[in-house]
């Protein structure tokens, strides 16, 4: 059971903070052209409180990783698609996170 699938999309290796896996399975689910989304490590951080906010940071070789804060933790998110950074930035937002 160490690599578990939701919608064959989420792979979920480690936890998920709260309020991230909503926020995936509604961007997986309206937007087919995300083939992965794979939540990486989570660290304690101070100024995460609030709303769901996203970083989309660098490219990857398949997508790009972003950085999602909430509930006192950061954690990394990879996400593979062809889309550039302000697709992946305005299909998070749609999905309900705060983008920034």
């Amino acid at each position: 059971m160490r690599l578990r699938t939701a919608q064959n999309k989420l792979k979920v290796e480690h936890s998920i903070i709260d309020g991230v896996r909503d926020l995936l399975e509604r961007l997986l689910a309206e937007n087919p052209e995300v083939r992965t989304v794979i939540p990486g490590v989570i660290r304690p951080v101070r100024d995460a409180r609030g709303k769901v906010k996203v970083r989309v940071t660098v490219p990857t070789q398949n997508g790009w990783k972003a950085i999602a804060l909430s509930a006192g933790a950061r954690q990394e998110l990879f996400i593979s698609t062809a889309w550039g950074k302000q697709e992946v930035e305005q299909a998070l937002r749609r999905a309900g996170a705060e983008v920034g």
